[in-house]
């Protein structure tokens, strides 16, 4: 299938590692210009330029803090200067600590906020002016399958991604009507370098190790593992390209069953 993505330009946060690596990666391969920013300014040049070699796609690396209330906008303006605008923004950042209510204080609980939801309004909104001028603009945030069903012990993750996944679904109906569509992806587990934080803090608490970790939250899936980050990025190139042109407001559980509700 042509997704139609080449040329098309596409600003990816969160994405020296991960999800956000994996992502623009696809996208770089199926022909999209490409912008990424992480905060660690070396590790960032490294997989621009391995995304660049491997695509042979423009590749930009633009580093710096989504915590910082400035940095998004000034994101937004160099990549968009880079590429010659923006059709496709893919908001992604990293989660919050693990914990259970009562170990985290105010400040946390702010840095928190700003970093999981917040950096997803400032990137949108100072993206908007460069999609309204996109035929075929889309958005995706990043957020958890917790939205839908809390994870044991990410009392912040649980609480405080809701917030995302109102935003994203307001926007959907806000902004339809200028032909800019918004989506979110709920990941489950997925065998990331967070994950491998998430599962050792899990195994401090248990008195465990990692893989004993690892392996129990592989036998819960009803598939029997996690997630790898290209199975995430296949769904999410697909829901930002043009294929996907009449899809908008959906967030898509991709934890391999499992959430265990019906809607």
């Amino acid at each position: 299938m042509d997704l139609g993505l080449i040329g098309k330009n596409a600003l990816v946060t969160g994405a020296s590692r991960g999800l956000g690596y994996a992502t623009a990666r696809r996208l770089a391969l199926e022909g999209a210009h490409v912008t990424i920013n992480s905060r660690g300014e070396d590790t960032l040049k490294e997989a621009a330029s391995a995304l660049a070699n491997e695509s042979g796609s423009l590749v930009f690396a633009t580093a710096g803090d989504l915590l910082d209330p400035e940095f998004p906008a000034a994101l937004v303006e160099q990549a968009a200067s880079q590429m010659g605008g923006i059709d496709i923004l893919v908001t992604n950042a990293g989660g919050p600590p693990a914990g259970a209510f009562e170990s985290f204080d105010e400040s946390t609980w702010q840095r928190a906020v700003d970093l999981s939801f917040m950096s997803h309004v400032r990137l949108i909104r100072a993206a908007l002016p460069h999609l309204r001028n996109s035929k075929s603009a889309s958005v995706l945030t990043v957020t958890s399958y917790s939205v839908k069903q809390p994870i044991p012990n990410l009392v912040l993750s649980n609480s405080i991604r809701l917030a995302t996944i109102g935003l994203t679904k307001t926007l959907a109906l806000e902004l339809g009507p200028e032909g800019i569509r918004f989506n979110s992806i709920l990941p489950g587990w997925t065998d990331t370098e967070r994950v491998g934080e998430l599962m050792a803090a899990r195994a401090k608490t248990n008195q465990t190790s990692p893989e004993e970790e690892f392996a129990k939250q592989m036998e819960a899936s009803p598939l029997g593992r996690m997630a790898t980050p290209e199975e995430f990025a296949n769904a999410a190139v697909f829901l930002v390209s043009p294929a996907a042109s009449y899809i908008t407001g959906v967030m898509l559980s991709l934890d391999g069953g499992m959430y265990k509700g019906t809607i």
